[in-house]
């Protein structure tokens, strides 16, 4: 592996960039928080947007904070926000963790983003 590019040995290992399987990751933290599975109130992270039977999308879309310093942008709670109201419906409305993350490979594979 030595000597082959980043890109090049992530293909080779079968692997995504680490900025992929992060976001993946607070995806899948983010379904667990706002469907329960998680001991946490959803309500400490996150907030729903409030007209969420007008916006395009699933129903269960988040409001994105305003952020007035830059160290505030990168908290889970914020980055998370934009990736998630990305989501179409059938992914946020799996009926549990290993099916939403099924569905969001299978997603992200059609996407060509894997």
């Amino acid at each position: 592996m030595k000597g082959k590019k980043y890109l090049d040995r992530l293909h080779i290992l079968g692997l995504t960039t680490l900025k992929r399987r992060r976001i993946r990751g607070d995806l899948i933290e983010t379904f667990k928080i706002l469907s329960g599975k998680e001991n946490v109130d959803s309500k400490t992270f996150f907030q729903l947007a409030e007209s969420s039977q007008h916006t395009r999308g699933h129903s269960l879309k988040l409001y994105k904070r305003h952020c007035r310093l830059d160290s505030r942008k990168f908290f889970f709670s914020q980055r998370v926000v934009n990736s998630w109201n990305s989501l179409p419906q059938h992914i946020v409305e799996a009926p549990s963790v290993n099916s939403f993350k099924k569905r969001l490979d299978d997603y992200y594979h059609d996407m060509g983003l894997l």
